[in-house]
């Protein structure tokens, strides 16, 4: 009795010290998330989300109907498409959306299984079917003889990179420029971010966990952590998107309740399918017409060196590196990401023009 009093005694002691340690941990991130929330607040007042376009339901091939919207009139001389990327929806181009209102027809979509748009059969989550959505897109949303130029932000350049290889004919006839931003053609690492020693384990590890967490009890369990892990979350958010650590407090929440209203089977499956995305052979088509690949330098989700790669494989690509910025570039330097697609539109527009007279 006495042994088992010995032994029950220890470990309610280390019970406790782990509870206590969890506690002051929690503290310490409570502490750090209000220190920063205490700053001062350049995006106070900033109606993030609350921008929206006319609604367009555009069906995918399989019947999915990817949730679309359009600002901007029909007979303006360029459309740009916009395609979000993992775990993300179309209000993160919330201030190209505001900014590049005047200079051309903007169409935002919803990737399958994200935002407004219906769920998808898990066999159709890959990189290829992105593509034939983002065609879908195309032909409901532009279907005249205008140029469109194509804006991607990380799996929505990848998206961009399967329509190249799907229909290469488009490019140099109806896609008169590209924006890839923060994203790469193959050799994508969800693990990138994390320390060194950590990674190869999450690599190996990770795509079973989430093939098991994605359904039943699972589920249920990893999306209640996510609802109740508000300052986590925050932190987190704060860490892998975002480089400048004086990054708006109201921007960060707002990526992050973006992130988080993403369902996790949804998260697990895209990031199966991005561990299989490479689209290197859709890089020379690509080519045909003008293409800008931008990329904050303190990315910690695509390197530095993949970009560099993609823009090299790129024939005539035009490499942008922004300082001190993060994953999320588009929201973090949102000037600067505008500046780069209303270059492209004004090309397109030129070459629109250049096409009209010679008709």
């Amino acid at each position: 009795m006495a042994a088992w009093r010995r032994l029950t005694g220890a470990a309610g002691i280390v019970v406790g010290a782990a509870a206590a340690g969890t506690g002051a941990l929690l503290a310490a991130q409570r502490i750090a998330v209000g220190r920063i929330r205490q700053r001062a607040e350049p995006a106070a007042g900033e109606p993030l989300g609350q921008l929206r376009g006319r609604p367009v339901t555009v069906l995918a091939d399989d019947g999915v109907p990817l949730h679309t919207e359009i600002n901007g009139p029909d007979d303006a001389p360029v459309t740009v498409i916009f395609s979000h990327g993992y775990t993300l929806n179309q209000d993160v181009w919330h201030y190209q959306r505001a900014q590049l209102a005047d200079s051309a027809r903007l169409v935002f979509w919803d990737q399958r299984g994200h935002g407004r748009s219906g769920r998808s059969d898990p066999a159709h989550v890959s990189i290829g079917q992105l593509g034939a959505d983002l065609h879908a897109v195309l032909a409901v949303t532009a279907p005249g003889p205008g140029p469109v130029v194509l804006a991607g932000h990380s799996m929505g350049g990848m998206t961009i990179m399967a329509m190249a290889r799907q229909h290469p004919g488009l490019f140099g006839t109806k896609i008169a420029g590209v924006a890839l931003i923060s994203t790469a053609a193959s050799g994508v690492d969800p693990a990138a971010w994390l320390p060194a020693p950590v990674r190869p384990i999450v690599r190996i590890a990770a795509p079973s966990l989430l093939r098991e967490a994605a359904g039943g009890h699972g589920r249920a369990l990893v999306q209640l952590t996510r609802e109740l892990g508000g300052d986590v979350a925050f932190l987190a958010t704060r860490q892998m998107a975002f480089g400048d650590p004086q990054i708006s407090p109201a921007v960060v929440d707002y990526l992050e309740r973006i992130i988080r209203a993403t369902p996790f089977d949804v998260v697990a499956q895209f990031y199966l399918a991005l561990l299989d995305h490479d689209e290197c052979a859709a890089l020379g088509l690509l080519g045909r017409v003008p293409v800008m690949v931008l990329v904050g330098e303190a990315d910690r989700m695509i390197s530095s060196q993949l970009s560099t790669s993609l823009a090299a494989a790129i024939p005539g690509a035009e490499l942008i590196r922004v300082p001190g910025a993060g994953h999320a570039v588009i929201l973090e330097r949102p000037d600067i990401v505008s500046k780069t697609i209303c270059s492209l539109i004004g090309r397109a527009s030129a070459a629109g023009n250049a096409h009209g007279r010679s008709a």
